[in-house]
């Protein structure tokens, strides 16, 4: 029985390398590829080139940090989402990235806008929510029965209009029984009620 050999000589640039430089090809006698890893990526980057094809740069990380295809930035690995699929066991986008384009197709999924859609609206509201007229706009309401987008509100007004149950009279009643307006409904019959004049 031959003992293999710890290193592999590149057939493309003629260098000594260890067996882990090359990628596996279980048709070839030692079970490696020809060429190193680094050989062939680069023989495929001139190939896609020559075809038209549009392809990313190579850029130079530090161990235990990443590049982000959407931002350009690197990062460290604690920045990015696990995905096992992947060759390095982490996404292909930061954690960052995965945020803003979650938001982005939330809107378009929930609501069929998109962020520019949102942001002229709290551009026309002023920056504030409709109803306390204090607190940033942050939250998009929209009626639950047509799916209509009303406009974009602060997070306890959202809340609050959603927990009165987007009924206008139950709001009026909030708002009447906030000023001080006492009414107290009569039964007039089973389950119906009339409220005093």
């Amino acid at each position: 029985m031959t003992e293999r050999a710890e290193t592999k000589r590149c057939a493309r640039c003629g260098e000594e390398k260890p067996r882990a430089a090359f990628a596996v090809r279980r048709s070839n006698l030692d079970g490696l590829q020809r060429e190193c890893r680094e050989c062939a990526a680069d023989y495929h980057r001139r190939r896609q080139l020559a075809l038209g094809k549009n392809v990313r740069p190579r850029v130079e990380v530090p161990e235990g940090y990443k590049h982000c295809r959407r931002c350009g930035e690197i990062k460290p690995n604690s920045e990015w989402h696990r995905n096992s699929t992947a060759s390095d066991g982490l996404s292909t986008r930061c954690k960052a990235c995965r945020a803003v384009e979650g938001r982005a197709g939330h809107l378009k999924r929930q609501y069929g806008i998109t962020e520019d859609d949102r942001d002229r609206m709290i551009a026309e509201q002023k920056g504030l929510c409709v109803i306390c007229l204090s607190a940033p706009a942050v939250h998009v309401d929209h009626c639950h029965l047509t799916g209509r987008v009303r406009g974009v509100l602060c997070f306890n007004c959202n809340s609050a209009i959603g927990k009165l149950g987007d009924d206008p009279d139950t709001v009026r009643r909030a708002a009447a029984y906030l000023e001080g307006t006492s009414w107290k409904p009569i039964l007039v019959a089973p389950g119906v009620y009339q409220l005093p004049s």
